[in-house]
């Protein structure tokens, strides 16, 4: 709903397009208004507006075709449409006929699918148009849609194979299609092997940034034709526009012959494009000055860390540090001049003291090595680095307590309260640091930790954002790993050395998070067969004994422990701050995984699995 930004960004896109001489431009599915607008598609007003805002645009196509995003609204019934525009001309609008309702999409609470090979007509100004499942033919090319969801449906259903019988040459594909890992590579096959299998080109353009707070659009361009790969653009960009053309001649056959760019699809490495671009997109849209975190020194604050350090460099390095600057409207016009003069490593450390502020919150049961890893890390990145102890305001609390109880309070007995009040200390002091600076403050959650309870509400659940919740543990210790070889993070170094640790526990108790939990190897393991597959706790464990991935006594018992925290500790996933949908599932209640907060917590079928042969 960004109505500005959005209409700027599609007349950017026109007049670039115009200026490369391309003569059929495809903009994004529900690119006028965006895809997250969520319950307000329900109101009256709001396809209304973007129908508005088409008639302001379609100004803007002299000379070129172009394929507009909206949702319209239709005999009471809201659709999501491709609108095409020749010579600022409506040619006609095509509804989407299949509707994306599972994951993290609920088209059908906003939209009604249309139906196969039914046309109307709908008046617009005062126009009639043709509307619903409607091809076009244009200085020769028939053209035809299918809109995001259309192309992921079965082939016997898909808008593409009734075009393939109508000979239509091109189809356009307008997508808002969420990132997950590995998902670029099955788009991949898909719309190549579209190409191939309905004897046509296929052009595909997807939605860029993370739009509504959640959901991160990869902004994948992708150009095919009968089964090869024509064109495709960088993905993840932090530019507005990310356009990239290509020449078909559809008399000849002839393509143009341009050197494709590279597509780097390694899991790392899409969390680092995808996570960085999203916490930009976060920071500026929230019009937030920065980000405040509690750096323990261990592996998810300081993987939080990272990826504030490279969102900076890598904007640096696509856009420029002015417009990295402007866009985020993060800094004074005055600082700009003096950053010009430095290299680009010291305008990201120059940015990094500005709007990273990092703060180590000891007590006395944190040790050295904690603290030496997290100013370490801070100082290598560049953040602005505080450290206090939060001893004295435990003890007040406790003393408290055991003054209204009478009694003292023990590790033996009182554990989990001993525990919880640390970290529930640290809160309200860093909340403060974030409000003084109008910073974002970043909670350092991840999905393990979700999955199983392991965070202390109010504590180090606190906080405005959560950007590693949507991967779990084991991967966020491999990720660090590959950020200190390959993103040049020295830093990393003392932190990938030490044992994953709450710290909350006196020292000579050793705490370790495994100890208390299982091994992170195995949580994710369970995790995705329970959350991801959706199998009972016999499925799994008949699924993981064949794996050989640790002792059958041992695996009953890890995967005991995973349910019952997991039935617990509902109302704690409901609590998480907003997070991205990074994986190809999360258990995040309000985008992809939905569990009752109270319920029989699977005591029947853990009967079954201890009594299980």
């Amino acid at each position: 709903m960004d109505w500005n930004s959005n209409s700027a960004n599609i007349i950017a896109a026109i007049e670039e397009a115009k200026k490369q001489k391309v003569k059929i431009l495809c903009l994004p599915e529900l690119s006028i208004c965006g895809y997250g607008c969520e319950d307000l598609f329900l109101s009256e007003w709001l396809p209304e507006k973007c129908v508005d805002i088409l008639l302001q645009l379609k100004e803007y196509c002299d000379g070129i075709i172009v394929s507009f995003g909206l949702p319209v609204r239709y005999k009471g019934k809201l659709y999501n449409c491709g609108c095409l525009i020749q010579n600022k001309n409506i040619l006609g609008l095509t509804a989407k006929q299949h509707l994306a309702k599972d994951g993290v999409h609920y088209e059908p609470r906003w939209f009604t699918p249309w139906q196969f090979n039914k046309k109307d007509k709908i008046t617009i100004g005062g126009q009639e148009y043709d509307f619903g499942d409607i091809t076009y033919e244009l200085e020769g090319i028939k053209i035809g849609y299918e809109i995001c969801e259309d192309a992921w449906v079965a082939d016997e259903l898909r808008p593409a194979k009734r075009h393939c019988e109508k000979k239509i040459d091109l189809i356009l594909n307008p997508s808002a299609s969420h990132f997950s890992f590995a998902k670029s590579e099955f788009r991949y096959k898909l719309i190549v092997g579209s190409s191939e299998k309905f004897n046509c080109t296929y052009l595909y353009a997807n939605l860029l940034g993370n739009e509504a707070g959640r959901i991160i659009y990869d902004g994948e361009v992708l150009i095919a034709r009968n089964g090869k790969l024509i064109q495709r653009n960088d993905r993840l960009s932090y530019h507005n526009v990310d356009l990239i053309p290509a020449e078909i001649n559809f008399k000849t056959g002839e393509v143009s012959s341009e050197k494709l760019l590279p597509d780097l699809r390694e899991k790392e490495y899409e969390f680092w494009e995808s996570t960085t671009l999203a916490l930009y997109d976060y920071l500026r849209k929230s019009k937030s000055k920065g980000f405040v975190l509690s750096l323990s020194g261990g592996a998810d604050s300081s993987a939080c860390a990272v990826m504030v350090s490279e969102m900076v460099k890598r904007g640096i390095q696509e856009v420029g540090v002015v417009e990295f600057i402007k866009k985020a409207n993060i800094l004074q016009s005055e600082n700009i001049a003096e950053l010009k003069k430095l290299s680009v490593e010291q305008q990201a450390k120059t940015i990094l003291s500005r709007i990273l502020i990092c703060a180590y919150q000891g007590t006395k049961n944190s040790s050295k090595d904690t603290y030496n890893s997290a100013k370490e890390l801070a100082e290598s990145v560049g953040a602005t680095f505080y450290y206090w102890t939060i001893d004295e305001e435990v003890i007040s609390y406790t003393e408290k307590i055991e003054k209204a109880i009478g009694r003292k309070l023990t590790w033996e007995k009182d554990d989990i309260s001993l525990q919880n009040i640390q970290a529930r200390t640290r809160s309200p002091i860093i909340w403060m640091l974030a409000n003084i600076n109008q910073f974002l403050l970043i909670t350092t959650s991840n999905r393990s930790e979700g999955d199983v309870g392991y965070a202390t509400m109010d504590g180090d659940t606190s906080g405005s954002i959560a950007p590693i919740a949507g991967v779990d543990k084991y991967f966020i210790q491999s990720w660090l790993k590959w950020a200190e070889k390959n993103l040049n993070q020295p830093g990393l170094q003392h932190v990938n050395a030490l044992t994953p640790t709450a710290e909350l526990r006196p020292l000579e108790r050793s705490q370790t998070d495994e100890k208390d939990l299982m091994p992170y190897k195995i949580l994710a393991a369970i995790e995705r067969e329970a959350i991801r597959n959706h199998k009972s706790p016999i499925e799994i464990y008949n699924i993981l004994k064949e794996k050989n991935i640790e002792d059958n006594p041992l695996l009953k018992k890890h995967i005991k422990l995973f349910f019952t925290l997991w039935s617990r500790n509902q109302w704690k996933r409901e609590r998480i701050a907003p997070s991205f949908h990074i994986d190809d599932f999360n258990v995040d209640p309000r985008s992809w995984c939905r569990f009752p907060i109270l319920s029989g917590s699977f005591d029947n079928e853990l009967k079954e699995l201890e009594n299980f042969k």
